[in-house]
């Protein structure tokens, strides 16, 4: 099992299925992960993709290993290890992404409002999303936000690139075409690949440029 922690936060833009697919290629890199949805997530995952979570946060694990669990398995037969999946609520200030002594090795807010990106750069931590960023931020570590939202407004535009001169990357959800999709999955399967490149994880979800 590799030692890389994440941390994936999810808010209230639309990209359900970014997130869908962040998540499993994750669990099935055998990358530890640290979950954190928004009330407002779990509304717009609900609208998009038609998936009711439960409210309780363990049941909440359990939901997703089971969604993903034919997949999962094949991974877990070949590599001897089980998916790591800690699932955290907006007010459990006392789990790790809440203190600089034990930050993950990367965050990515998948997708990310305008209202989260706001708050981030900011330097608010009203919730635990929030808090946990600012951890990232504060201990110098990989952050990447996901922003989805059009048009951007001037005040959006000034968050982000107050963000990517303090070394945030700012990644928004616009999937190429020249891999000539044919499936809305190609799409989102273009960004969710962009992601683990960032993140240093393999992925076979796109071709490379100049490789056929």
């Amino acid at each position: 099992m590799t030692d890389k922690v994440v941390t994936v936060a999810v808010t209230g833009a639309s990209g359900a299925p970014y997130f869908i697919q962040l998540l499993h290629n994750l669990l099935a890199s055998q990358v530890t992960v640290n979950l954190l949805l928004s009330s407002a997530a779990k509304v717009v995952i609900k609208t998009e993709l038609n998936l009711q979570l439960p409210d309780n946060d363990n049941d909440l694990k359990m939901f997703f290993l089971d969604y993903f669990s034919d997949s999962l398995l094949l991974h877990q037969q070949q590599q001897q290890n089980s998916p790591r999946l800690n699932v955290y609520g907006k007010d459990e200030w006392t789990s790790p992404v809440a203190s600089g002594s034990n930050p993950a090795s990367a965050m990515i807010v998948c997708p990310c409002s305008m209202g989260t990106l706001s708050a981030i750069a900011q330097g608010a931590s009203n919730n635990l999303i929030e808090r946990a960023a600012d951890v990232m931020l504060k201990e110098r570590r990989q952050l990447i936000l996901l922003t989805r939202e059009m048009p951007f407004s001037s005040i959006h535009l000034e968050n982000m690139l107050k963000l990517s001169r303090i070394g945030v990357t700012i990644m928004p959800a616009s999937p190429g075409f020249y891999q000539q999709p044919e499936t809305v999955a190609d799409l989102v399967n273009f960004v969710v690949a962009r992601i683990l490149d960032h993140l240093d994880i393999k992925q076979n979800l796109i071709p490379r440029w100049g490789h056929n």
